[in-house]
């Protein structure tokens, strides 16, 4: 990440004690009103494992936030919306008045992603915030999962926008609607250094290698002629003529 004006970086594992209690120490505290998480484990291909990863990585990130967060402060974690995410729901109910989980128009569609927006920081009576142990009990009773009306938090899910804006799985033409041309604009912040920034470098110069490959005729063509051969003429040999031949030749 590069270096921004005003922004302190911090590099390590939220989920080891040592970083969090230097994120905490930052603060020197003074409370924060807003958290965010953009937690991005390591993703593994298996959805259920990945959905476990980033649900604990969400816990790990708002243990800390319990310590920073003032009173009536917001919380907004990105999840991956999965068949049990309600156990994840509940779990933030307990420290915020109002859980949403919110789709923006800028996440894909083709993605389970989603945005957990908490939002009026109340923790439980009597709740002292400790890092050295679980924030929440992992235990969850599937019977539970049945329960309906009050009894049970409901956490509505809110599409943000419209399909009218631009998906990021689709390509677009350039051709603007009102006849304007179009202007390039580069990105903010471009990739530090990306691994083909060298290959993109050689290229500009005219110096990237080429592999030159003999050009090969496939088996399966055939040269197809626009007429057959002609067919060669036949020669009949008489026994006569071929004796008639041996007694002139001279020796």
């Amino acid at each position: 990440m590069a270096p921004l004006p005003g922004v302190l970086q911090i590099q390590g594992d939220i989920t080891q004690l040592s970083t969090a209690k230097e994120i905490i120490q930052h603060f020197e505290g003074c409370p924060a009103d807003l958290v965010v998480c953009d937690g991005a484990p390591d993703v593994t291909g298996l959805h259920d494992v990945d959905e476990y990863m980033q649900a604990q990585l969400l816990l790990a990130a708002l243990n800390i936030a319990t310590h920073v967060l003032k009173p009536g402060g917001c919380f907004v974690a990105k999840i991956f919306r999965g068949r049990d995410v309600t156990l994840l729901y509940s779990q933030l109910r307990v420290f915020f008045s109002s859980v949403v989980c919110a789709k923006p128009r800028s996440s894909r569609n083709s993605s389970i992603e989603a945005f957990a927006v908490c939002q009026g920081y109340d923790p439980p009576e009597g709740f002292i915030p400790d890092l050295t142990k679980p924030l929440l009990d992992h235990s969850y009773d599937p019977d539970f999962n049945q329960l309906d009306g009050p009894t049970r938090i409901i956490v509505p899910f809110v599409t943000c926008g419209d399909l009218s804006a631009y998906d990021s799985d689709r390509s677009y033409p350039l051709d603007l609607e009102d006849g304007s041309e179009y202007k390039y604009t580069p990105p903010t912040q471009p990739p530090i250094s990306p691994p083909y920034q060298e290959a993109c470098t050689l290229k500009k110069k005219g110096q990237l290698a080429k592999e030159i490959r003999p050009q090969e005729t496939p088996i399966n063509i055939v040269d197809v002629l626009p007429q057959p051969l002609a067919v060669p003429p036949r020669h009949t040999l008489l026994t006569s003529e071929v004796e008639d031949s041996d007694m002139n030749c001279s020796p």
